[in-house]
């Protein structure tokens, strides 16, 4: 190579030139996936399943019972927004946010089911829903006509 004025000049070295500059940053590095906080739609997918849990039959309503839709819906609201309140406050910066999701979702399974709990328990509870399990101190039907039975009827079959 020469200069303008006809002086021999030497090319720059490739590998010098390559070590200056800095490294690009490949895609993967570059975007880093975070998990916490959740986005809108997330939360609103969140709420969407908590309102199909709480007003359909599921595990949980064969025990505590269904609860009609609207309320639901205001239930399932409040339960992902204190839920969500109660989680975001215990990051630190070098959690990747997952341990951070796992407390939401604690959050929220405790706060449904202290929910369902609660209505259960409340004069509001619809009566003719049934818990799964009867009550302790209520004998049980085959039980009761087992006693009807009298002793003297037993020695004289």
């Amino acid at each position: 190579m020469t200069d303008s004025d006809g002086t021999a000049t030497a090319p720059p070295k490739q590998s010098e030139d390559k070590m200056m500059l800095p490294p690009a940053p490949s895609p993967a590095r570059s975007s880093h996936l975070s998990i916490w906080p959740p986005s809108q739609r997330t939360r609103d997918a969140v709420i969407s399943r908590l309102i199909e849990t709480l007003s359909t039959p599921s595990v949980l309503s064969k025990r505590y019972g269904t609860i009609p839709t609207d309320e639901a819906a205001e239930a399932a609201r409040r339960i992902e927004e204190e839920a969500f309140a109660a989680s975001r406050h215990s990051t630190t910066p070098e959690d990747d946010g997952l341990e951070i999701l796992q407390q939401y979702s604690k959050e929220i399974s405790k706060r449904m089911l202290e929910t369902v709990k609660a209505r259960a328990g409340s004069d509001t509870a619809p009566n003719n829903i049934a818990p799964a399990t009867p009550p302790l101190d209520v004998p049980h039907p085959a039980d009761s006509a087992a006693e009807e039975v009298p002793a003297s009827d037993e020695a004289a079959a």
